[in-house]
């Protein structure tokens, strides 16, 4: 293509713009609104995914043993669970492996799903 043929084909990309200053600055202003709406939104995105990874560092580590507590005075433990069982209740604390063995050892009921008197080898 001939420099000739550059400038003309240049010219003919920018045709659609209006030919008047005044518009053409609207035009500049309108777009560095939605340049910064656009910006503001990746902003908060970066802001929401970099919450979620601190998220993911800073939670605690799933408990290896669970006890599911009752209500009332002193909740009292109803049953033994494992650290990553669906029927454990709302009602619990972690326990460490000895304490889930002992506890088992001393009749507390072993949840009847996640099955930790198996992982632990209680035996009834």
């Amino acid at each position: 293509m001939r420099p000739a043929q550059c400038k003309n084909l240049e010219r003919n990309v920018f045709d659609d713009l209006p030919p008047d200053l005044e518009r053409l600055l609207t035009l500049r202003v309108w777009h560095a609104m939605w340049l910064a709406r656009i910006d503001n939104k990746i902003a908060e995105l970066q802001r929401r995914e970099a919450e979620r990874e601190h998220g993911r560092h800073v939670r605690p580590a799933r408990p290896e043993w669970i006890v599911q507590l009752g209500i009332g005075t002193g909740r009292p433990p109803v049953q033994v669970h494992a650290g990553d069982c669906y029927a454990a209740g709302n009602r619990r604390r972690a326990i460490h492996r000895d304490e889930a063995r002992r506890l088992l050892a001393s009749g507390l009921p072993a949840c009847p799903h996640c099955q930790p008197d198996i992982d632990l080898r209680i035996l009834e």
